[in-house]
């Protein structure tokens, strides 16, 4: 079935906004509401450890990139931001692995390699050193549910990697060791244990 002009027009003037919000600066916290996590979303993890992180890296989405770039319509402004290389945009994902000091829920090797896609937040440059509770799923297991008005999903862009759990328009299951969100996590899965 093929779309009618206007809803051809509709649509790529609907993805244009949309590409653009995902690259202003700040636009992606723009508008929206970060809500904390009910921390027993830990119930959608696959596996929770406590470990340090390393090799923690930003993966720029050349792919999405180019797409954009390869736009007719593109304004110089919007060309300019995508061919800053340096510049994040919401489909660029963190990467990094864990060092495994204790396994907490699941089974986990010693270190696993992990993804990282913040929702509508982006993702941070780089993570404060420390060690870290952190709640994983396995790629293709269920999301928690929306916890804002609106949310960003992507898929898992590896299927060899972990997943770090994440509510849309939430925080991530990623919080330093003797935090209070660390503690709380820790009772409520020492509760389901019982």
């Amino acid at each position: 079935m093929r779309r009618s002009t206007r809803s051809r027009s509709l649509f790529r003037r609907a993805a244009t906004v949309a590409a653009t919000i995902m690259v202003l600066p700040g636009a992606a916290d723009a508008g929206m509401i970060r809500v904390a996590p009910p921390f027993e979303d830990v119930s959608y993890a696959d596996i929770v450890v406590i470990g340090r992180v390393e090799n923690y890296r930003i993966v720029r989405d050349q792919a999405w990139r180019d797409r954009m770039l390869s736009s007719p319509g593109l304004s110089a402004e919007e060309r300019e931001r995508y061919q800053d290389p340096e510049r994040q945009i919401l489909s660029d994902y963190a990467r990094f692995d864990v060092q495994v000091d204790e396994v907490v829920v699941g089974q986990a090797a010693e270190t696993l390699a992990v993804t990282w896609h913040n929702s509508t937040f982006g993702v941070p440059d780089q993570l404060p050193q420390g060690r870290y509770l952190i709640a994983l799923r396995r790629p293709g297991a269920p999301d928690p549910p929306l916890r804002g008005p609106s949310g960003t999903v992507f898929p898992a862009p590896d299927p060899d990697a972990l997943v770090l759990l994440q509510a849309p328009c939430s925080s991530p299951f990623l919080y330093q060791i003797g935090s209070d969100e660390a503690r709380t996590i820790l009772e409520i899965l020492e509760a389901e244990e019982k």
